[in-house]
C-alpha cells in the first residue's frame, strides 16, 4: 500500500476500528499531517488554492464554525441564526455588486457550496424559468471558450445544449458577434467571466449586457474568482470595467466567498437581479408521508458552521480590510508581471489583473514550468496555447516572494532555451489544479482514461493487506 497517502506512517483504516482511538492520539496525527501540508504553500509559491494564508484568520473562523458546526440550517426553527448569517452574507454581496442600482425587481440570492454549486444553480434556474415562461423544451446556453468547465458540467447534468463561442486570441476576450450568431429562439442565457480562470481577463460584459437585452435572454456573470477582489480594485483606482448589476442586462452573478472573500472552502454566493428567477430553484414536496418538504436549492441539510464562519470573516474584515488586502495583491501581481515582461522570450496573454498567464513563442513554456517546479513553485498549466498562470493571493505578498520569483524565472528562461535547443520535451502539462502530466490532445480517449485513473487514485479506498 505504498501508493496510499501516509501509509506506513499512520494507521490505515479499512473498516471501523473495533475500539475507538483516543481523541488526543487522533488530533496529534491530524496536526502532523496539517503542518506538513501547510508547509507546501506557506512559502508563497503556490498559484491560487490558498487565498488567505493567515492562520490567525483561520483560527478565528474555526471558532465561529465550531459554535454552529452541528447545526442543520435546513431546520430554521432550531437554527434561526442561519437566517441572519445567510441573509446578511447575501445582502453584503448584493451591495458589493451594486444591487442598489436595480429598479423594478427585488434582488435576491442563495448561498451555495462553492463556485460549481453557484453555476449549477444558475443554469437550473434559467432552464426552468425559460420552460415556464417561454415554453422552451430544448434549451441551449452559450459560454466563451474560456468559461469555466462547471458550465459544461451544468449543461451535461440538466440536459442543456452547450454552445461555445470563440475568443480573440490577442485579447483572450469572447467574440461578442460570435455569441450573437450562436443564439436562437431556444437560448436561455449567455455568460461572461469577470475574470476568467485561465487568463484573469474580464470579458466585455457591457457588450454582452446589450446583446442579452436585445434578445430577451439572461446574462450570467461568472465572478466566482473576481467577485470579492475586482470591486475593491476599482475602489482603489484600478481600471476595472463594470461587470455587475450596474449593467441592466446582467441577471445573475456568482461570486465565491471561499476565494478572495476569505471564507472557508464550501461557500459561494449566487445573486439574482430578480427574486422570481431565484425562486425557480425552490423545491416543494407536499404529499410525502414524512411531512411537507421544502428546500431553497439542490442541497438539503447543511452545516450552520460554514455560514457562521463566512459571515464572521466578512464582518470582521470590513471594506477597509478587503481594500488593504487587495492593494497588496494588485501591487504584487504588477511586480510579478513586470518580471515576466522583462524577458522578451515570454509573453503575457491579454490584459490581466490580479491573475496573469504567460507563454512563449520561442520555446515550450512547460520547460519553464519544469524548472520552476524544481524550485518549489506550483503554477497552473494551460493549453491552446500552452501557457502557465499565477493567481496572486496573500501568500505571494509576503516579503521576498516576488524577488525570488524574478530570480527563479530568469534561470528558468535560460533553462528553457537550452532544453529547446537540445530538442527535449517538457514533463509538465495542462491539467486543472496544477497536476503535472505532459498530456496533449493526440489521443482523447487515452487522455480521458489517464484522467479517470487520476480521479480513481484520489478517491481510492485502502487495499487489504497481501494474502488476506
Amino acid at each position: 500500500m505504498t501508493d496510499y497517502p501516509y501509509a506506513g506512517r499512520f494507521p490505515v483504516h479499512q473498516r471501523l476500528p473495533e475500539h475507538g482511538r483516543p481523541r488526543e492520539e487522533i488530533l496529534a496525527e491530524l496536526r502532523e499531517m496539517a503542518a506538513e501540508e501547510d508547509a507546501r504553500w506557506e512559502n508563497g509559491k503556490v498559484s491560487g488554492t490558498i487565498y488567505c494564508g493567515d492562520h490567525a484568520h483561520y483560527e478565528f473562523m474555526t471558532e465561529a464554525y465550531g459554535l454552529f458546526a452541528h447545526a442543520n440550517v435546513l431546520q430554521r426553527d432550531m437554527c434561526p441564526s442561519a437566517t441572519k448569517f445567510e441573509g446578511e452574507i447575501l445582502a453584503m454581496a448584493l451591495d458589493l455588486m451594486h444591487a442598489g442600482h436595480i429598479t423594478g425587481t427585488t434582488p435576491a440570492g442563495l448561498v451555495t457550496t462553492g463556485g460549481t454549486g453557484s453555476i449549477l444553480h444558475a443554469l437550473l434556474a434559467y432552464r426552468d424559468h425559460a420552460a415556464r415562461t417561454r415554453g422552451i423544451t430544448r434549451p441551449n446556453f452559450i459560454k466563451p471558450e474560456t468559461g469555466h468547465p462547471a458550465f459544461d458540467k451544468a449543461c451535461h447534468l440538466f440536459g442543456i445544449e452547450l454552445r461555445v463561442a470563440p475568443i480573440d486570441p490577442a485579447t483572450t476576450l469572447v467574440d461578442v458577434r460570435a455569441v450573437a450568431d450562436l443564439m436562437d429562439e431556444n437560448t436561455i442565457a449567455i455568460m461572461g467571466s469577470a475574470g476568467n480562470y485561465g487568463y484573469g481577463t474580464i470579458d466585455p460584459i457591457g457588450e454582452l449586457s446589450e446583446l442579452a437585452l436585445s434578445r430577451g435572454v439572461g446574462l450570467h456573470v461568472d465572478a466566482c474568482l473576481g467577485g470579492f477582489i475586482l470591486p475593491f480594485g476599482e475602489e482603489l483606482g484600478y481600471d476595472i470595467p463594470p461587470f455587475d448589476f450596474r449593467l441592466p442586462g446582467v441577471t445573475s452573478i456568482s461570486a465565491d466567498t471561499h476565494k478572495y472573500g476569505y471564507g472557508f472552502k464550501g461557500t459561494s454566493t449566487l445573486l439574482f437581479r430578480d427574486r422570481r428567477l431565484r425562486n425557480e430553484l425552490y423545491f416543494f414536496s407536499t404529499g410525502w408521508s414524512g411531512g411537507k418538504y421544502l428546500s431553497p436549492g439542490i442541497e438539503g441539510s447543511r452545516s450552520g458552521g460554514l455560514l457562521a464562519a463566512t459571515w464572521a470573516a466578512m464582518v470582521q474584515l470590513g471594506r477597509d480590510g478587503y481594500r488593504a488586502r487587495v492593494k497588496k495583491i494588485f501591487e504584487t501581481s504588477a511586480r510579478m508581471q513586470q518580471a515576466v515582461r522583462s524577458h522578451p522570450q515570454l509573453r503575457i496573454l491579454g490584459e490581466p489583473t490580479f491573475l496573469f498567464s504567460f507563454t512563449s513563442d520561442e520555446f515550450d513554456i512547460y520547460h519553464v514550468y519544469d524548472f520552476m517546479a524544481g524550485r518549489g513553485w506550483r503554477f497552473n498549466g494551460q493549453q491552446y496555447p500552452n501557457a502557465i498562470h499565477m493567481a496572486v493571493t496573500l501568500p505571494q505578498t509576503r516579503p521576498g516572494v516576488t524577488e525570488e520569483f524574478a530570480a527563479d524565472l530568469a534561470e528558468a528562461v535560460a533553462y528553457a532555451q537550452k532544453q529547446h535547443a537540445a530538442g527535449a520535451r517538457p514533463h509538465s502539462g495542462a491539467i486543472y489544479g496544477g497536476v503535472p502530466g505532459g498530456l496533449t490532445d493526440e489521443a482523447d480517449e487515452f487522455i480521458r482514461q489517464i484522467m479517470a485513473d487520476m480521479l480513481d487514485a484520489q478517491q481510492s479506498v485502502p487495499r487489504p493487506p497481501e494474502g488476506r
